[in-house]
């Protein structure tokens, strides 16, 4: 039996529940992805939301890089695509909250630079990820 986890769920973009905004108290954090996803789920959203909200008040003259991840599972062709794909679904939903395009850069990385290195679910979740680098 699989249950649901409210977290885990698509949304469209600049969805967010009402109530779970973060503040702005913390940097720019990663977002992470389900196996095989880019769409952004429920607890990307908060964090990209707190992400917009630094990038256009304490970093509004700065840009970002934008690093898309994969776990090691699939070939690195297709895991490049993926890492793409997550990162520029990212980038976009920062611009729909207000954060100029002319400042985000998107890179794939695919499998390439894990940041755990295991071959266990508990890792390959922590390498698929949108990873903020300032410019």
């Amino acid at each position: 039996m699989c249950i649901r986890d409210r977290s885990m769920s698509p949304l469209r973009k600049g969805e967010l529940r009402e109530g779970e905004m973060s503040g702005t108290d913390i940097e720019l954090a990663d977002v992470y992805f389900g196996f095989d996803q880019f769409l952004i789920r429920q607890n990307a959203a908060r964090i990209l939301h707190a992400n917009a909200q630094l990038l256009n008040a304490k970093y509004q003259n700065s840009g970002v890089l934008i690093e898309g991840h994969c776990d090691e599972r699939g070939t690195s062709d297709y895991n490049l695509v993926l890492g793409e794909r997550r990162a520029q679904e990212v980038k976009n939903y920062l611009m729909d909250l207000g954060v100029s395009g002319f400042r985000i850069q998107i890179i794939s990385y695919g499998k390439e630079q894990p940041s755990c290195t295991e071959s266990e679910e508990s890792c390959w979740s922590k390498n698929r990820r949108g990873h903020f680098v300032l410019q």
